[in-house]
């Protein structure tokens, strides 16, 4: 009887229905900067990472260890079945939670800063790694062995989502207070516009009475203590309730966006809590802040992203485009053709555009090159010049010591060695890197050379959704790719590539045609072959040295790129989810050559769309340029080549009525 007492209860079947996420199943994120300028507040938000880092390492050595164990036993998989395996070993998501937790109760310093909670949250993502290693995926691939991660690359603690059933339950980290309150803390009432300080306050918590209504019992107006649910001050972020609670609530103030234009998105966001539903808290490398990291609150969203009013209106021309076109994506170039869908020229004419590098565009890029070069120099020096004895001389170095030995000087010390590392006979280092001694300048420039690096990848997605949407206006949202692996590409070609980056410019434009209501189709290299047809259907046969197509039965001839973007919006399908079942509607492609003889060839000599990039504010026109009417030489007027890497200035066409402002023929991508 007494044992029946000591055994540990558990909670019942939940008899409320269960939540579900809305039918729309959007879910955004949007991104927080906390403005933490206390030490204090600092020192504990570091304490609380470190510890967290601490927690997710343990438990990652534990499903490290369990999955060895469960590949092991592969004749007791065979007799009793996987799952009886993984209940043995305690692979499932509430045997590393528990896992944590011995892990927390075994300590003595991560319970002043961890609660059991985050633990447990911290335990479900490490199984969400571990389970995408047990369990295939649709395409039968799994992923690799679970590995304890890097310090520097432990960036996110998982928060609580909220309760959606349940009013007044605290999550792990809670946004409070509302944007009314907040706006009107930083507008001075709301006479200005949003100025938020360099040095921001931190919210008080709210204190005194707060009526809760009438009472079913006494019918009276009751009372209760204020707490976080009630302020609606400044925004904040709050984690309440934790180990360190004798000292206060740790409460992070936000910073939100207060650039021009940035309003709209802000209450698109913020307005509404009632969809607010889960806050991470996220830390970021950067150089210059104090300690060398930034935070940032990461609040997802019940709920659809916010999208500009211009790119809506942009997607809503684009899906009334009724064309149909082609993608060619290549080393050095991203080329695009269209057709009206009825292949009727009263509807409209074809158009091309070609995505490539100029001469001035190459020469930037080799700039920047050489000066990621010299950063790397400059790393490795400091590493040799800490590291001295793990490094022998250099040839040169060596050879001016024997001169000054030969000549009975005294031997001069080498502040850094140019050799080659110290290394066993197989070649394997005798330190490993991760032992050295690494200066605080390296660690530094080291930070800052991440942050860069960051820096322009995000540009360079960013531009490659504006040429992105600039392709779709001048083409529609229905476009047929070729399906090719440019991980391959990658080992022949990747500097070239990581100038060009066809694949990022891709990648984008198949979400772009799918938010304008369209698709960006697969087909398979093997069925078509493009690059290897004409228009009329005869097989013209070229190596990659060949970059002009030039059909002797036709005599059509122009670059190849444009030829192979025009065949495949040629391209059919009998399943459209599988590449493999595309092919070549050459009864089609002959009709369009014969109808727009000499618009055709226009459009696969130069690129004839020009790009949709306005100033902010104008409208935005979507129709690609008509073939020329008048007898003037092929070179007069031509527009130049797109472009894919030089910025677009902004230009005042007010002296010219009529001209659509800021138009420019270039499509630049970083």
């Amino acid at each position: 009887m007494q044992a029946a007492q000591t055994q540990r209860k558990f909670r019942g079947k939940n008899k409320a229905p269960k939540w579900k996420k809305p039918d729309d199943g959007h879910v955004s994120v949007m991104v927080l900067p906390l403005a933490i300028t206390d030490p204090a507040d600092l020192a504990r938000i570091k304490r609380l990472f470190g510890s967290m880092w601490s927690i997710k390492r343990a438990v990652q050595r534990d499903a490290r260890a369990k999955v060895d164990a469960y590949w092991t036993a592969f004749h007791e998989r065979e007799e009793h079945g996987a799952k009886v395996v993984r209940q043995r070993l305690g692979l499932n998501r509430e045997a590393l939670e528990r896992c944590a937790y011995k892990h927390l109760d075994a300590s003595g310093h991560l319970k002043h800063h961890v609660s059991k909670a985050l633990a447990m949250h911290m335990a479900a993502e490490v199984w969400n790694g571990v389970q995408w290693h047990l369990f295939a995926d649709a395409t039968g691939k799994r992923h690799g062995r679970p590995k304890t991660g890097r310090w520097h690359d432990f960036t996110r603690i998982p928060g609580r989502a909220r309760s959606h059933t349940t009013d007044r339950k605290w999550e792990t980290f809670r946004l409070v207070g509302t944007l009314h309150g907040h706006k009107m803390a930083y507008t001075d009432g709301g006479q200005y516009t949003v100025q938020q300080p360099r040095r921001m306050r931190v919210p008080a918590a709210p204190s005194g009475p707060v009526l809760t209504g009438k009472t079913l019992a006494s019918g009276k107006t009751g009372t209760r203590k204020a707490t976080w649910w009630d302020h609606t001050g400044p925004l904040a972020v709050v984690f309440a309730g934790g180990p360190d609670s004798g000292r206060g609530d740790l409460v992070l103030p936000v910073r939100i966006p207060q650039q021009p234009g940035q309003w709209a998105r802000v209450e698109h966001f913020l307005s509404n809590p009632g969809r607010w539903h889960k806050v991470d808290l996220v830390r970021r490398r950067k150089a210059s802040a104090p300690g060398g990291w930034v935070y940032e609150a990461h609040l997802m969203i019940l709920g659809p992203g916010y999208t500009a009013p211009a790119v809506r209106e942009r997607r809503e021309q684009a899906a009334a485009l009724d064309r149909i076109g082609g993608v060619d994506g290549n080393v050095s170039n991203v080329s695009v053709a269209s057709f009206p869908a009825s292949l009727d020229p009263a509807d409209g004419a074809p158009a091309s555009t070609e995505i490539t590098l100029s001469p001035e565009e190459r020469a930037l890029l080799e700039r920047e090159a050489k000066k990621r070069r010299g950063r790397a120099r400059a790393l490795e020096r400091s590493r040799r010049a800490t590291n001295t004895a793990q490094y022998g001389p250099s040839k040169k170095q060596a050879r001016r010591a024997e001169q000054r030995a030969a000549k009975g000087l005294k031997p001069k010390a080498v502040t850094v060695p140019g050799g080659a590392r110290a290394a066993r006979v197989d070649g394997v280092p005798k330190q490993a890197f991760r032992r050295d001694q690494l200066s605080v300048n390296y660690r530094e420039q080291r930070a800052r050379q991440a942050e860069h690096a960051a820096s322009m990848a995000e540009h360079h997605r960013f531009r490659a959704r504006q040429v992105a949407r600039e392709i779709i206006a001048a083409h529609g949202p229905v476009l047929v790719v070729e399906d090719c692996d440019i991980r391959t590409w990658y080992r022949l070609w990747g500097k070239r590539l990581s100038q060009t980056t066809p694949g990022l410019l891709i990648a984008a434009l198949d979400r772009e045609c799918q938010a304008a209501g369209g698709r960006l189709v697969r087909a398979s290299t093997w069925s078509t072959a493009l690059s290897q047809h004409c228009l009329c259907g005869e097989r013209v046969k070229k190596t990659l040295r060949d970059r002009e197509h030039k059909c002797i039965e036709c005599g059509l001839a122009g670059k190849r790129d444009l030829v192979s973007a025009t065949l495949a919006a040629f391209v059919r399908f009998t399943d459209v989810d599988d590449p493999k079942a595309a092919y070549l509607d050459t009864t089609s492609s002959r009709h369009a050559q014969i109808v727009f003889a000499q618009g055709l060839e226009e459009a696969l000599r130069e690129s004839t769309a020009p790009s949709q990039t306005t100033v902010r504010g104008a409208g935005h026109a979507a129709v690609p340029r008509q073939r020329r009417e008048t007898s003037a030489p092929r070179t007069a007027g031509r527009r130049p080549r797109a472009t894919l890497d030089e910025p677009r200035p902004v230009r005042d066409h007010a002296g010219k009525p009529g001209q659509r402002p800021g138009c420019d023929p270039q499509l630049t991508l970083w």
